[in-house]
């Protein structure tokens, strides 16, 4: 678990990076851009990844699909922030966790104890009343939201295959994917300066580089826990989604003043009761 644990720290740095870069009116696109670029240098130069691999051996559609969808579900998510309002994107974030769990006991064939069902349940109403807060949006538009929950939650389940494939090291993969998602992200943002007369600009490409630090050591530590936790995928996507949960609202409080409700409160409660439950399952 110490895996998860670190994995949410970085995950909720990120979010607070970008938080932070929005009230400096600094262009997100550009530095999600580069913060690939780091995160791929960052994994070249510590861990020196085999890249000497078969051609036959790389599973380009696992690859591929995670380098289009990374950059393009985070632009959406964006897109769906900016639309719907920050409430409802985060809504659909977190209920994207229905998709792993299903996929877990259908696709990596995880039997469930009652233990850890119970803890399943706990954690879903945690989501509810954490995130039972008004929306300053009056748009009733789902299309981006709905495509927020579809693609954090298949992300979620390729990075798990990628866990588990051995045909080379996981940071030969992790490596390649940045690779592939730095690609997609520059011609998009090409395109954006070429049609939209975009202006590049090197802060922008610093807090990137910056980011990619933290976003390094989220995906890293993520397939580090689905790989200590081969077994039990679904430890690893619950702990993860109730810990940013928990460690995201503190830092809301703490940091940004955010107001929070007696049920937000309890929410929050509920994610530290089903992150104990999850946890007490695997040691059974």
């Amino acid at each position: 678990m110490w895996f998860v644990i670190l994995s949410v720290i970085c995950s909720v740095s990120v979010g607070i990076f970008l938080k932070v870069a929005k009230r400096f009116q600094l262009n997100v696109f550009q530095i999600i851009t580069f913060n690939y670029f780091s995160a791929l240098l960052l994994t070249y130069f510590t861990y020196q990844p085999n890249l000497a691999i078969e051609q036959k051996s790389v599973p380009y559609s696992l690859f591929i699909s995670l380098a289009f969808l990374l950059p393009i579900v985070f632009f959406i998510q964006a897109k769906s922030i900016k639309l719907t309002g920050i409430v409802k994107t985060d809504i659909a974030q977190r209920l994207s966790l229905f998709i792993p769990l299903i996929a877990s006991y259908y696709l990596f064939n995880e039997i469930f104890s009652s233990l850890k069902i119970i803890g399943f349940v706990v954690g879903f109403s945690a989501i509810f009343f954490t995130l039972n807060k008004k929306s300053e949006s009056k748009s009733n538009n789902w299309v981006y939201p709905l495509l927020v929950l579809l693609g954090f939650g298949i992300i979620d389940i390729l990075f798990k295959k990628v866990a588990v494939f051995k045909a080379f090291s996981f940071t030969t993969s992790l490596f390649l994917i940045f690779c592939g998602a730095f690609i997609v992200s520059i011609l998009f943002l090409i395109g954006k300066i070429i049609v939209q007369k975009e202006k590049l600009e090197m802060k922008n490409v610093l807090w990137g580089l910056a980011l990619g630090i933290l976003n390094f050591g989220n995906i890293l530590f993520y397939l580090k826990a689905h790989k200590a936790l081969a077994e039990n995928p679904s430890t690893v996507f619950a702990g993860m989604n109730m810990g940013v949960i928990i460690l995201g609202s503190l830092a809301g409080i703490l940091l940004f003043k955010e107001k929070m409700t007696k049920w937000n409160y309890f929410g929050i409660i509920l994610a530290i009761i089903s992150i104990i439950i999850i946890t007490l399952s695997q040691l059974k």
